[in-house]
């Protein structure tokens, strides 16, 4: 796939199909079968590339995100599901993933990815772009700021 953006692949695939017939879905499936999401699990794909790209452990990566082994393992194979969109961002902070990568991660988790008018999205597109991937240091940033933490506090 060539180097562009999930967002401008998404933006010329919109606009593709603004101009597609339904008797030309066929081709037009064919011709854009490498930006196509078709993993049936595409989110455990994704995840272990990007362990396999960075050369990183998953073990190290669940370690780093505050998440057992086991139920880290089930989240990466889809064997288990989570509704809890900081999770996600735990295992992309954990993994150092670029905004980009942590965006594409909640977006192949179907979750909501991270809106700069949101403000606690805010903080984590800052770390993100910043590189602290420490998730003690970004629940500091949001604590400071009145934001839920990531990993809850000890009591």
């Amino acid at each position: 796939m060539a180097k562009t953006t999930d967002n401008r692949t998404t933006d010329s695939l919109n606009e593709a199909l603004t101009k597609t017939n339904p008797e030309d879905l066929d081709a037009f499936l064919e011709a854009n079968a490498e930006k196509m999401l078709t993993q049936k699990k595409p989110f455990a794909a994704f995840m272990r590339e990007k362990f396999r790209e960075k050369s990183i452990s998953q073990q190290r990566v669940f370690l780093a995100a505050d998440i057992s082994e086991n139920y880290g393992y089930k989240l990466i194979s889809e064997e288990k599901h989570t509704r809890q969109r900081d999770t996600i961002l735990r295992l992309c902070l954990a993994a150092e993933f670029s905004l980009e990568e942590a965006q594409k991660a909640l977006r192949t988790y179907n979750m909501p990815i991270l809106y700069p008018r949101v403000p606690r999205d805010a903080v984590f597109i800052i770390a993100f772009n910043r590189k602290i991937y420490d998730i003690h240091r970004v629940d500091i940033l949001l604590t400071e700021h009145n934001m839920p933490p990531l990993l809850p506090v000890q009591q």
